[in-house]
């Protein structure tokens, strides 16, 4: 069931109205009067989209035990897509098209009949999809969790999240705002009365005269969203710089590394991007080499160590999207198949929590005094390995 079974991967959305005190009846009947399939009502692209219960992608079964676990309320977004066979079509219009010519005298079929052919074969192939023979059917996982009234989904297209937001709107009445780099970086500043410095910042120079001012795959000037370019290479700094280990704001630790992964992008657009994939990526001269032309990481694969838990994940830097996130295992001594399902769920309000409480080590460095002193050590990081590399 989506979230709860093997990884996780999901964008996060902060939900625009109150945080339910708990989920019941109601918001199980709201799922099923927009489950899918009932409405029949496909939007201007021919896609029809529903709630489903999860289970499987026919599962519209609705019910307390099934979709409400630890006060998440889990379910999944089907998209309903009638896709006609295009080599059907022509074989139909082909068949037609010679049993309409047979009577000519040139042999050849006529402007007039190939116009009726092309409409017989639309006509039968539109016939035959009544009986759903032609759809084609996807689910994506979706969690509302009443804890951080928030929402996961489990997919990054602009498409579908267009219709998530809004069947979202349609059954619950409350309108979804996706939880961004920029925007995540905002909530953090206002509980160290920082939000100022986050209006006012503009993307840091790592490598001076070489870094760009501006950062092309954020076309919005208003977007703070090359805040997560940063926070990736501050990442990356400390690891190699300062320390691997991190004392979060709740007096706990977190232990990363870089790994597996890491995508690079030109901010400019003119030198491309690269993607590394290595146990160790950030330790490859190439990697380095790509930050001082002036490359910003927008993908890492990340390590993380807390309370003894270990995740495994990538993360968008732009979005904060996580991906393909390797939960762990639970407990031997927890059997229980309900009572794994709660362990899940904590697990995943963990890792949220704990990739919350680095992003606002980051903030609070970032927009406070001490990214005076930080920037020049990373560019002094920087320019040190270049010199090396030359």
């Amino acid at each position: 069931m989506g979230f709860f079974t093997g990884r996780a991967s999901f964008l996060r959305f902060k939900v625009e109205g109150p945080a339910p005190r708990l989920f019941g009846e109601e918001h199980v009947e709201r799922l099923s009067a927009f489950q899918a399939g009932r409405q029949r009502l496909a939007s201007a692209d021919g896609i029809e989209s529903g709630w489903a219960a999860g289970e499987h992608i026919l599962d519209v079964d609705f019910q307390l035990g099934k979709n409400i676990i630890a006060d998440i309320l889990t379910f999944d977004l089907r998209i309903d897509a009638e896709k006609l066979p295009g080599d059907l079509l022509k074989a139909y219009m082909i068949t037609e098209l010679k049993a309409l010519a047979a009577g000519n005298h040139s042999g050849k079929p006529s402007a007039r009949q190939k116009r009726e052919a092309k409409e017989y074969a639309k006509n039968r192939l539109e016939e035959e999809a009544k009986d759903g023979r032609f759809l084609r059917r996807k689910s994506i996982p979706v969690a509302w969790d009443a804890t951080s009234n928030e929402v996961l989904f489990g997919a990054t297209s602009l498409t579908n999240i267009d219709r998530l937001v809004s069947l979202f709107q349609q059954s619950f009445g409350y309108s979804l705002e996706a939880i961004t780099a920029g925007r995540r970086a905002y909530v953090l500043a206002e509980l160290h009365q920082q939000t100022r410095n986050v209006d006012d910042s503009r993307l840091s120079l790592f490598v001076p005269n070489v870094t760009p001012e501006e950062v092309g795959w954020i076309p919005d000037d208003t977007s703070r969203d090359f805040i997560g370019n940063e926070f990736f290479l501050w990442l990356w700094y400390n690891s190699e710089g300062e320390t691997d280990t991190i004392v979060l704001s709740d007096k706990t630790e977190v232990t990363y590394m870089i790994a597996r992964t890491l995508t690079l992008e030109c901010p400019r657009g003119q030198t491309g991007h690269e993607t590394i994939s290595h146990e160790g990526p950030s330790r490859l001269p190439e990697a380095k080499r790509a930050i001082q032309s002036g490359k910003l990481p927008r993908k890492i694969g990340l390590t993380l160590v807390r309370h003894d838990y270990q995740y495994e994940l990538t993360l968008h830097a732009e979005t904060l999207a996580v991906g393909a996130c390797k939960m762990p295992n639970p407990p031997e001594d927890i059997t229980d198949s309900r009572a794994k399902l709660e362990e899940r769920a904590d697990r995943l309000r963990h890792v949220i929590e704990t990739l919350d409480l680095l992003y606002e080590s980051f903030g609070r460095q970032r927009f406070g005094s001490g990214w005076a002193d930080t920037l020049p050590r990373m560019q002094k990081w920087l320019a040190k390995d270049e010199r090396r590399a030359a």
